[in-house]
């Protein structure tokens, strides 16, 4: 047993590894004399311990030698000798080292995409540069261990793991000046753009690719989403409900004549609905009077403000556009179940209890809920808080049969999603996913893939038919022209578009569909075509994109993938030319009315059935033409 004498701080600080602890001076207690310290008697030395002995007049900390004791020596008086282990002391040899560094085996390990793989470059860099100082490392050492690192940042870099700076490029600036008007560039900026913030990003792990058994996986599900709600236990459903759920699976669904047929609550319906088809009542033991309540609780949240727009048709319609590419697209197959439960949480919570104003319209007058998320993703923050406050309360509970983990995981996959839906981390949020489907090398965040996916579903309504996009987007004009009349009643700037008398409807949606629309779909469609090959990749024996080939050998072709098209394409060309063909009707017009009045009119009075729309915009054109107004 050794003897610890206790030191002070300074002294603590002072005494060195292995340097004997300066004994206090002897005071004589209260009452009686010192008992004098015993000496130490030195244990017989043994292979697993090296003893260390330093008298108390020996050199300072930094260059205070270490050396072991001899077998027959006792310590003097007043000394302490510390005792330590080989294998906590003794710091990694020199072979070792150069073993590590040198190895081919274990340069590879762990891959550059590995998220341990950035400490494990800098451990070896740090022995790296030790060895350096002492000229002990061969170039070709230095050469690989650099090269190992460069592949570790560039991995990094393009997974954008790092937070992005400040000066990150503006993605407008590719927009011509002349490309669109004036107020919709401004549109554009302040509604896609982060103005003076920095996106803060995740650095946990990556979820991980589920790889085994895709096809019996593929044949399960598909039983389960042929289950019908004929259940007794579950909830009744009318016919006229039935009928309008019966063409879910199509890219341009009605969600109109399902809140129609349900009485106002389209949201409950589909949502029991699709939950009940992809099998999740059994999987997670979810109690359906439970579920029926949440249901109804949120979409009773979602009618708080009597939105035009932001309302639970608009949730419905953004969740049935999610089952659609989940069930259509092969991104089941990709999925966990407990990720499918998530994204249909996330697509049916997103805007719920949306005031019908904007992030800046909140900032903009310094509203309650922009002072508790400080200005940052203010409503997106504000959904999700209310959707899991609401699953808080017993009676709304339905994922009470979740395990912990399960939960913590669900949470983190929800909140992550309808946070990306805010419009400010657009540009953001297509590079990266462009930098991936370009990058075959580079990691696959799963999170990634369903934050994406989710935000394209919320602005998808320019590439369903015409007469669905026509009526959204005179609903979403009149929940702007309200809020511009209370920026008016405010005193504040009339944000863009939101201004009844000065908005240029179609120019605006020609900007909509071309610069933000177009390019998002067209990125998700790539990224759902790379996944849809990793998992036929990986049931026809291939790597996660193919086999995996040297560079010169002949690749035979790909087999054919599960789908090849992509439904919203040709919507989106048709109704950009319809737009177009309105703009010029407005352009030659000579008697200049409100935009938004005179585009009503013309939805009003049938505008936008298949080819009967275009003959109808080519009329009105060729009769302002010959007749103009007498203002002129």
């Amino acid at each position: 047993m050794v003897r610890r004498a206790v030191a002070t701080a300074p002294e603590r600080r002072a005494t060195a590894v292995g340097a004997p602890i300066p004994i206090p001076s002897k005071k004589p207690p209260l009452g009686g004399r010192a008992a004098p310290l015993p000496l130490l008697e030195h244990p017989q030395p043994q292979p697993q311990h090296q003893v260390l002995h330093q008298a108390q007049s020996a050199p300072t900390q930094s260059d205070a030698p270490q050396t072991a004791a001899p077998t027959d020596h006792r310590p003097e008086h007043g000394s302490l000798t510390i005792l330590r282990r080989n294998n906590t002391y003794r710091k990694r040899s020199k072979p070792r080292l150069v073993s590590m560094l040198s190895d081919s085996t274990e340069l590879l390990q762990p891959r550059a995409q590995d998220p341990e793989a950035c400490g494990r470059a800098a451990v070896r860099l740090r022995h790296l540069l030790s060895m350096l100082d002492k000229g002990e490392v061969s170039p070709e050492i230095i050469q690989n261990n650099i090269e190992y690192a460069l592949r570790v940042l560039e991995t990094f870099n393009i997974n954008e793991k790092r937070c992005p700076s400040e000066d990150e490029e503006d993605e407008l600036s590719e927009v011509q000046q002349d490309a669109v008007p004036p107020e919709v560039r401004e549109w554009l900026a302040s509604t896609f753009t982060r103005q003076n913030t920095l996106h803060k990003k995740r650095a946990d792990g990556q979820p991980k690719f589920r790889t085994v058994a895709n096809v019996i996986r593929m044949g399960i599900m598909v039983e389960k989403m042929t289950r019908r709600m004929s259940s007794s236990g579950l909830m009744e459903v009318p016919p006229a409900v039935t009928a309008a759920l019966q063409s879910i699976d199509s890219w341009s669904y009605d969600v109109f004549r399902l809140a129609e047929a349900s009485g106002g609550a389209p949201l409950r319906h589909l949502g029991y609905e699709l939950i009940n088809r992809y099998g999740l009542f059994h999987k997670f033991k979810i109690q359906p009077a439970k579920l029926d309540t949440y249901l109804q609780t949120v979409e009773h949240g979602y009618g708080r403000y009597k939105n035009p727009y932001h309302n639970s048709s608009h949730a419905a319609d953004v969740t049935q556009t999610v089952h659609y590419i989940m069930s259509q697209m092969a991104l089941v197959r990709f999925l966990t179940d407990l990720e499918v439960l998530a994204m249909l949480l996330a697509a049916i919570v997103h805007d719920v209890e949306h005031t019908g104003t904007t992030n800046n319209f909140h900032v903009n007058s310094s509203s309650e809920t922009a002072l508790i998320y400080n200005d940052k993703s203010v409503l997106e923050n504000f959904h999700v808080s209310n959707a899991f406050r609401i699953l808080r309360e017993e009676e709304c509970n339905f994922l009470c049969n979740l395990s912990r983990e399960e939960y913590t995981e669900l949470r983190s996959l929800v909140v992550d999603m309808v946070l990306a839906t805010d419009m400010s981390s657009h540009f953001q949020q297509i590079k990266c996913m462009k930098n991936y489907v370009i990058n075959s090398e580079s990691a696959v965040d799963k999170s990634k893939i369903l934050n994406l996916v989710l935000h394209c579903c919320d602005i998808s309504h320019p590439s369903k038919d015409w007469e669905l996009h026509s009526h959204w987007t005179k609903l979403l004009l009149d929940e702007f022209f309200l809020q511009g009349d209370k920026e008016k009643q405010l005193g504040l700037p009339v944000s863009p578009l939101c201004d009844r008398a000065t908005t240029l409807v179609p120019q605006s949606q020609i900007g909509f569909i071309e610069f933000i629309v177009e390019p998002s779909m067209s990125v998700c469609g790539e990224l759902l075509e790379k996944v849809a090959a990793y998992l036929h990749g990986a049931e026809t024996g291939g790597a996660a994109n193919g086999i995996d080939y040297k560079p010169g050998d002949v690749r035979p072709a790909r087999p054919p993938l599960p789908w090849s098209c992509r439904p919203w394409e040709e919507c989106l060309a048709y109704n950009l030319e319809c737009w177009r063909r309105k703009e010029q009707a407005e352009q030659s017009t000579e008697s200049r009315q409100p935009s938004k009045e005179r585009w009503s009119e013309e939805e009003e009075g049938g505008a936008g059935e298949g080819e009967q729309e275009k003959e109808d915009v080519d009329a009105e054109s060729s009769t302002d033409q010959q007749s103009p107004s007498p203002d002129t």
